[in-house]
This record gives structure tokens, sequence and C-alpha cells, in this order.
């Protein structure tokens, strides 16, 4: 009878484990503990999912039984269905997740080749697996291709902009203020030019690329104020802009739109439109440089138009006029992570940028705002007079640099801004000859918007030329169509920066996060000690084995007749000392090797043990607990 109700015990209390660890499972409360809070979803995804109207369905296919899959993908996949599972809780039904499992010759792999998913092939095996997400509501459908485990820490901001997108019918809408040709010829001036047998004028590449995504919108220098309906505003090389423009620019930024701002101390465009002569004289070229004072001034952005950024350490390599090439230190080409900021969405995956003779940012003194370096030099940059450059050679350019440390060519400004037009819209200005205007009654500023609504958003560059194609693709002719492919990432950080700050507030609130793959910093730590003890050395036996084995193939090269070994006693002797001494070294190296993992392993072990024993231990002791107050 006891046997009986011990065994019963057994299998209530193992029932009782399942059912505790799925009632655990379905509540709705979460406790999360990492660093970064990775596993939480921000406030902003939040706000966008309590905004969602019609139904979303998520379709998340992963082919989980593929042979050779990296168990990083299989971790990955984990955490991708765990992130969704979060976003379905917090929509209160207005998002339902199929996990789909694709596998070869199935219909499941035949929609997500249709819905456009890339398959991946695994490293061992080469078998194809798909690991991708469609979101659809309505007849809206978007996905993400592939996901990679690289780009874990923007998980949640690449999720909620796909959810967020799918519910977008119309283009967003970009207003264009510049006085660069970047969109080429307009339709309208299409007829005129071919008219007047003038070749039109195509695109740039990243206006092409801007299209797929966004409308974009002219606006005039001369305008009075921005089309209605915009939903950012790119500011490129702005020349003589209106101050009711420059207004309008300052009431959009403050209502919560973002702004794109591209100033240049010195552009290439309008330099090679200058006139040599006027140059010569004094005159200095016009309209190379851009600036909008009273704005930035009210934003806490210092910026000098007259100054252009030099970096010794990432100068392009340039044809000179005597056929050879130097280094043009003005002529910045950044690589690495050090130049791109990895916490931002627009630039964490940027490889490589280009700017010319670019000039630099920085927070003015007492600005209360947020300033955020996204591109920066290394800390061999200086700057130098843009008039000193006109005629200067790129050896000359680099004498007349002196280093002062990095230097900030691209920077987000955020935080509550203060109105540059702290009176109100600024008034026409009288017209000579006119009669005077009639005294009218004060208005009221109830429109006037003196500080930010909310957060404002300022992205801030200090270089125009990297818009242009000439910096940033390689063209070419495809069967008798013009192709282009970029040498660096200009492209893409134009593209990801104005659909970051094209998207809702709510989507440039997240920020990106850590990753689910936690190194083992002690273990790092240790190998990096014991290599630097043991390298000396490792390399010092390294040299002498090499040394033996070069003696040894020449001995045993001293062939006689025949193709034969010239065995003498010596020979054989010498012969078999030099093998000695290669065994003798080689169990040396072997010996260094294992001093090398020693206390590694030592930690290994004990944190081998710590994990089994800690369960079994915590619950002996439990029970220990447990039997002795039940015995009191």
């Amino acid at each position: 009878m006891k046997t009986g109700s011990k065994s019963l015990a057994i299998v209530l209390l193992l029932v009782g484990l399942v059912l505790v660890n799925y009632l655990a499972s379905s509540l709705p409360v979460r406790v999360d503990a990492t660093a970064e809070s990775i596993y939480s979803l921000s406030a902003g995804t939040k706000t966008m999912l309590g905004k969602i109207e019609e139904p979303v369905s998520i379709d998340l296919y992963f082919t989980k039984d593929a042979s050779g899959l990296p168990i990083a993908y299989k971790n990955y996949a984990a955490r991708v269905q765990e992130m969704l599972r979060q976003y379905v809780r917090a929509s209160r039904g207005k998002l339902t997740l199929n996990v789909i499992n694709p596998r070869p010759d199935t219909p499941e792999e035949e929609r997500a080749t249709a819905s456009g998913l890339t398959p991946q092939v695994a490293q061992q095996g080469g078998e194809q697996f798909f690991f991708g997400l469609i979101v659809t509501q309505a007849d809206q459908q978007k996905t993400i291709p592939a996901f990679t485990p690289q780009r874990e820490q923007f998980l949640e901001y690449d999720l909620s902009k796909l959810i967020y997108s799918v519910q977008q019918i119309d283009k967003r809408k970009l207003g264009l203020i510049s006085s660069l040709p970047l969109q080429g010829t307009s339709p309208q001036e299409m007829q005129m030019m071919m008219m007047m047998r003038r070749q039109p004028q195509p695109s740039q590449m990243v206006i092409s690329e801007l299209e797929q995504s966004f409308q974009i919108v002219p606006v005039e220098a001369a305008a009075a104020e921005l089309p209605s309906g915009l939903d950012v505003l790119l500011v490129a090389h702005p020349q003589n802009v209106s101050p009711k423009l420059q207004y309008a620019i300052d009431q959009f930024l403050l209502a919560g739109k973002p702004v794109i701002v591209a100033v240049d101390p010195a552009s290439q465009h309008f330099k090679r439109q200058s006139n040599p002569q006027q140059m010569m004289m004094g005159g200095g070229p016009q309209n190379v440089s851009s600036d909008l004072p009273v704005l930035f001034k009210a934003y806490g952005v210092q910026y000098d138009p007259q100054q252009v950024v030099g970096d010794l350490e990432n100068a392009t390599q340039v044809q000179t006029g005597a056929g050879g090439v130097a280094r043009y230190p003005i002529w910045l080409s950044l690589r690495g992570k050090d130049a791109f900021n990895a916490q931002s969405m627009a630039t964490a995956q940027l490889k490589s940028a280009m700017f010319i003779e670019s000039g630099s940012l920085a927070k003015r003194e007492g600005a209360d705002v947020t300033f955020t370096p996204l591109v920066e030099t290394s800390a061999q940059a200086g700057t130098v007079a843009s008039m000193l450059l006109q005629f200067a050679q790129p050896d000359d350019v680099a004498k007349q640099i002196t280093p002062s440390g990095k230097k900030t060519i691209a920077a987000l400004v955020t935080g509550k801004l203060k109105s540059a037009f702290p009176d109100g819209a600024p008034k026409d200005e009288p017209k000579p000859d006119a009669p005077a205007p009639a005294p009218e009654a004060p208005k009221a500023k109830a429109d006037h918007l003196a500080e930010s609504k909310t957060t404002s958003t300022l992205f801030v560059i200090a270089d125009t030329d990297w818009l242009f194609d000439d910096y940033s693709v390689r063209k070419f002719n495809f069967f008798g169509q013009t192709a282009a492919e970029p040498f660096n990432d200009n492209l893409a950080f134009a593209a990801n920066t104005v659909e970051f700050l094209g998207g809702s507030q709510d989507l440039i609130s997240i920020r990106g996060k850590g990753t689910s793959l936690r190194p083992f910093d002690v273990v790092r730590k240790m190998e990096a000690e014991a290599q630097k003890e043991y390298q000396t050395k490792l390399t010092e036996l390294d040299g002498r084995l090499q040394q033996v084995q070069t003696k040894l193939t020449e001995l045993q090269g001293k062939k006689g007749e025949g193709n034969r070994l010239v065995a003498t006693p010596e020979l054989a002797k010498a012969i078999e000392d030099f093998q000695k001494q290669q065994a003798t070294m080689r169990g040396e190296r072997r010996e260094i090797r294992r001093a090398l993992r020693e206390d590694i392993d030592r930690l290994e072990n004990r944190l081998l043990v710590l994990n089994l024993l800690s369960t079994p231990v915590a619950v002996l002791l439990f029970g220990f607990w447990f039997s002795r107050n039940r015995r009191k």
C-alpha cells in the first residue's frame, strides 16, 4: 500500500510539474533580466501595435529539420519566434502568428518561394533552408526575405517596421529642397530641352533608390511654405532659401516631423561650374558652400561652412596630374566599425563610405539637445580653410592638416527644440516704390510653435557630394542598358537614413539592443593573458623547429647516383639527431599549447560541475528544510 501511494505521489508530482510549466508559459507576465532588455518590447513598438486597425497575419518560415543547419540559426529562430509571440500578446488580437516548416518539395516551400523568401544554404551538407517572414494585411504583403543572426540587435526594429509598412497603402511623401541637380531633367523640361537639342540629364541613383519607397515632392527655395502632407523633408545644399520657407522648415520640425539637412563647405558640383578667371582674381567660386545658420544656431548645431575636414588615416588614393597616385586627405574613405555608429539603424550595417571635402559638426556649448554622432573620422583628422585648397596639390594639402582628434561628419539631433523664430513667421520685406501697407490688427499666434510638441528629430550631414553617382556607383553598359554597381555604402546610407526617419515616430524611438549570444568575458580575458604569456615561447620554438626542418630537408636532398641517398655514418647520424630534435620540439610545442588551455579548461570544468550540481543541491536543501519543518 505504501509503495503504491509513493508511486502515485511521484506520478502526480510529474503531472504537476508539466502543468506548472504549461501554465507558466501561458501567462502574459514575463520577467526580462537581461542587461539591455533584449526580450522586452519597446514603448514605441507597443504604441504602434495599439494603432493597428485591421487584422495582420504573420507567417514565419523556418526549415527547422534541414541537415547541417548551424546551431546559431536554430537558436536565433527560437529567439525570433519568442519575440513574435510577444508581438501577438501585445497586439490584443490584431496579430496572428503561423510558424511554418517548408520542407523540400512541399506546397509550403512553393509558397515561400512565390512570396519572395530567399533560400539559404547550410554550411555543412549544402542543403537549402528557409528562414524568413511574410506579413499580410488585406491585399498588402511585405517580407523579410532572410533572417541573419548578425542583425539580431535590430530584430525588434525590423519586425516593427515590417508590420507598420504593411499598413501603409500609399507611398509616403518626401519633400526635397535642393540646389543640386539630383532629380535630373523633369518631364516638363524634357520637351523643351529636346527642342533646344540639349541632352537631358538623368536623375542620380540616390533619387531612384528613394523613389522606391517615397513620392518625392520638389520644393523651390523661393517658396513661402511647404506642401501639405509631407512625411519627411530633405534639404540638400540649401542656397537662397527664403526666410518664410526656413520658418516653414522650423515649424515642420517642431511639429514632430523629421528633417534631413545636407550642407557642404565645398560642393564639387559647383566647383566644376565655377569660372577659373573669377577664381584667379580672388572672387572665389560661387555657391560652393551652404549653410542654415539661423536654424542651426537654434537647434544647437555648430558648423563652419569655411572649414574642410582632412583625415590623414582615411585619405583616398587619387590620380595626380603627373600620372602618379597620391593620398588625398580631404577626400575621406571611411571604413570599419570605428567610423559608423553601431547603435543607429542608419549606420550600423555600413562598411564603407566616401565624403568629398566635407565639413564637421559639433554640439553648441550649452545646447539642451541630444547630439549623437553617426559618422566620424579617425583621430588623425584636422580642419583647413576651404579657400586654401583651390589650387593645392594632394601632397601640399596633407602638410596643411594638423591632427586635432575625431571629427563628426553626420549626427542625429533630438530633443525638445526651440523655434528659430521666437516672434513667429517673418514678415514680407516691402518692395521698393510700393505704397505702405495699411495697419492691420495683430493676429493671434495660435498656430505658431515656440518649441517642439514632442521629440523632434534632425539629421545633419556636412557633405553633399556623397549623394552623387560619381562618388558612390560604377556605371557600365549591360546589353545596351546603363547599369550601376555600388563601390561603397553611400546609397545604402541615404536609403537607410530616409527610410528610418521617414517612418512613424514610434519606429524612430526604437533603438538597437544587444544580442542573446553573451560572450564569456572571463574566458576571453584568460585566453588573452595566456596567449601573451606563451606566445613568445611558441614563436621562438616555431623558429627553431623551422630551422631544423630546413636542415633535415637539405641533408635528405643530397642524393647519389640512381637518386639514392648517400648513407655515410656521419650523414645518417646528423639526420637522426635532427629528427630527434624535431620530435622533441614538437612535444614542447604541444606542452605549451596545453598550458595555454589549462586554466581555461579548469574553469570550464568547474562551471560544468556547478551547473550540473546546483539544481540537485537546491532540491536537496529544500527537501531537508521542508522535512525538518514538517516534523516540527
